[in-house]
């Protein structure tokens, strides 16, 4: 009999990570944004033979390095310290960028700061304050085949997932899929459907933690963090 994991202890961080790595196919190529996404890696075994690529030239990211076993000229584009895989390649931007623009990426996993009721990501910039640069946020919601937000639902007590985008939108591709500690969200073309609740989370709760409205259809499963691929 499996061991039942209390998944509502769970750090919100590490919720979000765990559920976003179960829609993660096995030797599939998958970038993974600054933040939240980059804790996606540690919820996925080697033998998946998954590659993680970095738009600053990194094609095989592996498990962040213990204690003592950083290199600092290994890092990931938000210039944490990563390790790499059996078979990895460090390549240049313009070849990492081919990468991106050519759709040769399964899957990208972004942070957001908002997510609006179409499924659009602004997730670049806040008007007024410095921004170094664009990264590579806008070729990857535009070049991979699926784009999957990995954000906290909410920031100071507002909701992140609004009507409609008050900060400027990343792209006008629409999202695949929003992953928060309080529940998974598909935008689709009749609005945003509600498909899984967080653990321990209501359907109720998610609702009043969302100024975007929500399409619920029938029963909502809670999230089985417990599950495999």
């Amino acid at each position: 009999m499996k061991d039942i994991l209390d998944f509502t202890e769970m750090d919100p961080k590490e919720i979000i990570a765990r559920r976003v790595s179960l829609e993660i196919r096995p030797k599939s190529l998958v970038n993974l944004g600054i933040g939240i996404p980059t804790l996606v890696s540690d919820h996925l075994d080697e033998s998946m033979g998954v590659f993680f690529q970095s738009e600053n030239g990194v094609v095989g990211l592996g498990h962040r390095p213990p204690e003592g076993m950083t290199d600092r000229h290994l890092t990931d584009a938000g210039g944490t310290t990563v390790s790499a895989v059996p078979g990895a390649s460090i390549i240049d931007s313009a070849f990492s960028f081919g990468l991106i623009r050519g759709g040769h990426l399964d899957l990208t996993v972004l942070g957001g700061l908002q997510v609006d009721a179409r499924g659009h990501l602004a997730n670049w910039m806040i008007p007024g304050e410095f921004v170094p640069g664009m990264g590579g946020a806008m070729d990857l919601v535009t070049g991979a085949r699926k784009v999957i937000v990995a954000m906290m639902h909410t920031a100071k007590g507002r909701s992140k997932i609004v009507p409609a985008c008050d900060l400027p939108v990343t792209s006008q591709r629409r999202v695949d899929l929003i992953v928060t500690e309080l529940g998974v969200m598909q935008p689709r073309d009749d609005g945003l459907h509600l498909l899984e609740t967080g653990p321990g989370v209501t359907v109720e709760q998610v609702q009043a933690a969302t100024t975007a409205e929500l399409i619920v259809t029938g029963t909502v499963p809670e999230m089985d963090l417990s599950r495999t691929i």
